[in-house]
């Protein structure tokens, strides 16, 4: 892009982006396998592989099963201080051998480039999602953008083959306020996708809390500017760094609420198990509070405090279920009944997607059900709102139920069935609560798994066919 057609801050932005402060943070990152290959990592951190397991991983560097290559291996002090006496955390952060044991999956899951009208923005539903950054304060294995943060190559719709770009202000600010013209002058709706106005963006990546402050207003208050009405910032920060949360970074949410009080904003955190913020004694036991909740990791509820106690801001928790973290009934309600006691909504569970490698953390569709159902028996009503979710190429489809008689006279209902309902899909939502009723297969990791044993699918699952290419809206259309 060149200088003329860089972004240009209203004196209004520019006034909100004075009052930014961009302090240093020391998160003590460990990069790479080479530190634990060649004892190069802290004393205190050398344990934190086994010599087999440093064996078994430098076997595979250089190979077409260098776990490096599917995944860069990344992890902060913090987190390495919760892990080392949590076998579901080390399972998050440590590299296996068993994740390129099977490389199968899909470069582009969900075929999300096929909803990228500019580079580095997705828009699907009323919703944008941009990729800010292309990396976290530490990497999860089973991380469902492995193809951006691991920057590989992927073919795009028009046969193309090129790595995922980040987001630019400019070209997303335009190109919001071209699609919302057109929306307004046609009364509503998009003439040609029947969208609505785009409203609502979601800051992620990678993690945008590993950006500046000064990055971070910037978006803000330009996505502000361009119309938006609600913000999400998606982050693993407070599990991986929460010190990163302090009053620097709160001044920037005091100061962008002052200036664009009519903005709504939502903290989208990813707690993957209670191990991430709640404290355990000496036996590897949660510690209680008199009253018999659960007590948290201080740095944690101090910053989860400060956020929540800002009651404009919305904080909801989404995590997938993934094998060996958090397929665990008890963890998961755990989970759900400490965050909604501090403020937290339980957002989504997800299952696994079919990203490269996903049969070495994807858990069963029906099992992953079965836990979530019964990990809400005992909770109340407002701490079970979380749904179990599967990111179908149509696009957001609930897991809604899994019996387990035969329905009479149904053929491939003689094990029960599995109930999908299409809860977001990706234009105007035509074929929101639309259901697809499949057999069973208790091994089905993936809606392939299900494709032989259709019984009735008025969601059109089982007949997708790949979306006509998203044309980009003419920047002159925005009126700017």
């Amino acid at each position: 892009m060149s200088r003329a057609e860089r972004y240009v801050p209203t004196p209004r932005e520019e006034a909100f982006h004075a009052s930014i402060t961009n302090p240093k943070y020391d998160r003590q990152i460990i990069n790479g396998l080479n530190p634990f290959f060649e004892d190069r990592a802290p004393e205190d951190m050398k344990s934190f592989y086994t010599d087999r397991e440093i064996a078994e991983l430098k076997s595979l560097k250089g190979t077409a099963r260098d776990v490096e290559d599917r995944m860069p291996v990344k992890m902060t002090r913090h987190y390495f201080e919760l892990a080392k006496t949590s076998k579901y955390l080390q399972r998050l952060v440590k590299a296996s051998s068993d994740e390129t044991e099977d490389l199968a999956g899909s470069e582009d899951p969900g075929f999300q480039m096929d909803y990228s009208p500019v580079e580095g923005l997705l828009h699907k539903y009323e919703m944008g999602l941009m990729y800010v950054i292309s990396t976290c304060s530490a990497h999860c294995r089973f991380c469902y953008r492995e193809e951006l943060i691991g920057r590989k190559d992927i073919e795009r719709q028009d046969g193309s083959v090129a790595k995922k770009g980040l987001a630019q202000i400019r070209e997303v600010t335009d190109y919001i306020r071209g699609h919302n013209k057109v929306v307004a002058d046609n009364g509503g709706r998009h003439p040609e996708s029947g969208r609505e106005k785009l409203r609502e963006i979601l800051l992620s990546g990678g993690d945008p809390m590993v950006l500046p402050n000064t990055k971070i207003a910037a978006w803000l208050s330009a996505l502000a500017e361009a119309g938006v009405e609600s913000i999400r910032l998606g982050t693993k920060e407070m599990a991986f760094y929460p010190d990163r949360f302090d009053d620097a970074f709160l001044a920037v949410l005091d100061g962008f609420h002052e200036v664009y009080p009519d903005v709504g904003f939502r903290l989208m955190v990813h707690f993957n198990h209670p191990d991430e913020f709640l404290q355990k004694d000496g036996g590897g036991n949660y510690i209680e509070n008199p009253n018999g909740t659960l007590k948290w990791i201080e740095s944690t509820k101090r910053a989860m405090d400060a956020v929540v106690s800002r009651g404009w801001v919305s904080v909801e928790n989404q995590a997938p279920i993934i094998k060996g973290i958090n397929d665990d009934a008890e963890a998961l309600r755990i989970m759900q009944r400490s965050l909604k006691r501090v403020g937290v909504e339980n957002h989504y569970f997800f299952c696994g997607r079919d990203i490269i490698a996903y049969r070495a953390f994807n858990v069963p569709i029906e099992t992953a059900w079965n836990i979530l159902n019964e990990s809400q028996k005992g909770l109340s009503g407002v701490e079970a709102h979380a749904r179990l979710s599967i990111t179908h190429y149509k696009g957001k489809t609930e897991v809604a139920a899994v019996t387990s008689d035969p329905i009479e006279g149904v053929p491939l209902s003689e094990k029960g069935v599995v109930i999908f309902k299409i809860l977001r899909n990706a234009a105007d939502s035509p074929d929101r609560a639309k259901v697809c009723i499949v057999g069973r297969n208790p091994d089905a990791i993936w809606f392939d798994d299900y494709a032989d044993r259709v019984i009735y699918d008025e969601a059109g699952l089982y007949d997708y066919s790949r979306v006509v290419k998203v044309v980009p809206v003419t920047i002159g259309a925005a009126g700017s």
